[in-house]
């Protein structure tokens, strides 16, 4: 006997049954419908493309102060009831949960009927002959590109027992472009993120590794040291992206981080920068919006289950140079006595006005190092934020306002907090791509910095 195919349900509907089902005390059901699309390409030509869908369920229970997670990918309509079960089963028998509360009330999003929006190849239709073009410049200008473009789309739906329905469409794309000599010992990067390709300037970013490449054919080997450094955009947002990420309040209350303070309690409200530094998150920003309200699939220190739905308002994390606010659950909140603030999914650091582009401040560097970007970034001391890393992919020697030549790569030892007490200028700020961070968080805006004495604490053999 042939089994029949499965009836299709909607998001909606997966969410409103899965509420149904469960005999929790309260329950949290969160659905999310993807899909990717994405063009790979090596050496001037295009290797591959491809889009994929996927979907994902997430059941909540609540029993009494115990939560029971369960988490599925691709769930069937008769595999729904067993997929709760087991979360009302795993909250009977889980301890009780000290971020324990109740659930944020029944806020409804208007488009919440809507379908999932999924993205396609097409959403390259304009991008990819750009990309053609570049590609034959590349060759005629005896240069090689490598890299891939990717865009994604997640609707988000989150259904509560206390009438929450929330919906949110997330795009997000990115661009890596790498170019090198014909001999491959000359490399340089540059990448975008955008939220449906419309607004990147293939040849543009071609432009620039081509002047890149054209830099390093003059080789000058450095010594290690503390050196006066320029940091564009992309690097400072890999540093700034870190800071955020431990930013934590629970861990701060604890002693556990560099915003601890020592005698207990946090350092919000201190002076951490030298100049008056804003760094700020907002689910509005133009260009980097994000989901309005908590998505917590899970609790952990920074995040509560119990506070899905909850508004996101603009927060700043520091404010002329203070320390203003760490990341809050309600709960953590209730322990610091401080505003509950959640993580928001973009960054943005502003300067003071009339920060000068980096072609500005290069002209203006009488002799100082120029990144292009940091990797393989780890942390060594939580109590400072010490971090360690590689340079990659181009550092150059500026003199008397003129790029003069490549050096090689360093390894580096710095800590984003100490930094932002070193920094003696801060440029404008524009979108901008993180090389190490930007397969988890892509939405930034930050500005480059001028560093007097970045610590280059030894000599790398990466090339």
């Amino acid at each position: 006997m042939t089994s029949q195919p499965s009836p299709r349900m909607s998001p909606q509907e997966m969410v409103e049954r899965a509420l149904e089902l469960s005999t929790a005390d309260d329950t949290v059901v969160i659905a999310d419908s993807g899909s990717s699309a994405n063009l790979r390409f090596a050496g001037n030509t295009l290797t591959t493309n491809g889009v994929s869908r996927s979907a994902q369920l997430t059941v909540i229970s609540i029993a009494g102060q115990g939560v029971g997670v369960v988490s599925r990918a691709a769930v069937r309509p008769e595999e729904l009831a067993d997929v709760v079960a087991a979360a009302d089963r795993a909250a009977e028998d889980a301890r009780p949960s000290e971020d324990a509360r109740p659930l944020v009330g029944g806020a409804v999003s208007a488009d919440w009927d809507a379908p999932a929006e999924p993205t396609a190849i097409g959403v390259f239709g304009a991008f990819a002959p750009a990309l053609g073009e570049a590609f034959a410049a590349a060759e005629a200008g005896g240069r090689r590109l490598y890299g891939f473009a990717e865009h994604s789309v997640t609707t988000t739906f989150v259904g509560t027992s206390t009438g929450a329905r929330l919906r949110h469409v997330q795009p997000t794309g990115r661009l890596e472009l790498n170019a090198k000599s014909p001999d491959m010992k000359r490399s340089a990067w540059t990448g975008v993120a955008t939220r449906d390709f419309s607004d990147v300037d293939v040849a543009a970013l071609d432009a620039s590794l081509a002047r890149r490449l054209e830099w390093a054919k003059n080789r000058i080997d450095l010594p290690a040291g503390r050196y006066e450094t320029l940091l564009p955009p992309g690097a400072v947002a890999d540093l700034m992206i870190y800071l955020y990420w431990t930013a934590g309040a629970r861990d701060a209350f604890e002693g556990r981080t560099v915003f601890s303070r020592p005698g207990g309690g946090t350092r919000v409200g201190e002076t951490l920068a030298s100049l008056p530094v804003r760094l700020r998150s907002d689910p509005a920003a133009a260009g980097l919006e994000s989901a309005p309200f908590v998505v917590a699939h899970a609790s952990s220190r920074q995040s509560s289950v119990f506070d899905n739905g909850l508004p996101l308002a603009p927060t700043d994390w520091i404010a002329d140079g203070a320390l203003a606010n760490l990341i809050q659950t309600q709960h953590s909140a209730e322990l610091t006595n401080l505003p509950a603030t959640p993580a928001i999914d973009n960054l943005i650091m502003e300067g003071p006005a009339g920060g000068r582009s980096l072609e500005e401040m290069i002209a203006s560097t009488e002799r100082g190092l120029l990144l292009t970007c940091l990797w393989y970034i780890r942390e060594v001391d939580p109590q400072t934020l010490l971090l360690t890393g590689l340079t990659r992919d181009g550092v150059y020697l500026v003199e008397n306002g003129e790029v003069v030549g490549e050096v090689n790569n360093f390894r580096f030892n710095e800590s984003p907090v100490d930094l932002l007490g070193r920094v003696t200028e801060i440029g404008a700020s524009e979108q901008t791509l993180p090389r190490e961070w930007n397969d988890y968080f892509t939405r930034t805006v930050m500005p480059p910095v001028r560093v007097p004495d970045f610590n280059m604490s030894t000599v790398s053999q990466a090339s």
